[in-house]
């Protein structure tokens, strides 16, 4: 089944975020060009690289809003994954330039959402959407609420904006 389009425009002039015109969600983006590294033997991008692509998509997102992953853990925080859901499209392949859409979803005492769409940038069309859901931790692995700077991203997102 194909997914409903991804209609985009560039919001606040800030070509990192762009507005989806269909629901007003704002999502940060940044581009990645697969490697040959990434292929499988089909020549297609291997579906377990998806995930870090999402990766690549949530650092850049807390980076550019001014609260990298270096930051948080060194304030004693750790977000590992619980939880994570991928559909794929069609496929990227050897040198494909893609687009990476990250924004900040879901968000509980302990659980946060990530949502992603990743795109192919000359045809625009959708090679996958997925999520990745996270539980704040301190550095011993214990459950604990979500840091108050993650909660203001949250909330405001997205902060740092031209």
């Amino acid at each position: 089944m194909k997914p409903k389009p991804f209609k985009i425009e560039t919001y606040n002039g800030d070509s990192r975020y762009v507005k989806e015109t269909s629901t007003g969600h704002i999502w940060h983006r940044c581009q990645h060009r697969t490697l040959y590294a990434d292929t499988d033997r089909s020549s297609v991008v291997y579906h377990s690289n998806y995930l870090r692509y999402f990766e690549q998509g949530r650092a850049t997102l807390m980076r550019d809003n001014l609260y990298p992953y270096y930051d948080i853990e060194k304030s004693g925080y750790v977000y590992p994954i619980i939880d994570i859901g991928i559909k794929y499209y069609r496929p990227l392949h050897y040198d494909d330039l893609m687009w990476i859409h990250t924004r900040p979803d879901k968000i509980e005492r302990v659980k946060l959402q990530f949502k992603y769409i990743i795109t192919h940038v000359e045809s625009k069309d959708i090679v996958c959407i997925g999520y990745t859901q996270h539980c704040a931790s301190n550095t011993s692995g214990i459950p604990v609420a979500i840091d108050p700077k993650t909660v203001e991203l949250w909330k405001n997102f997205p902060i740092n904006i031209k």
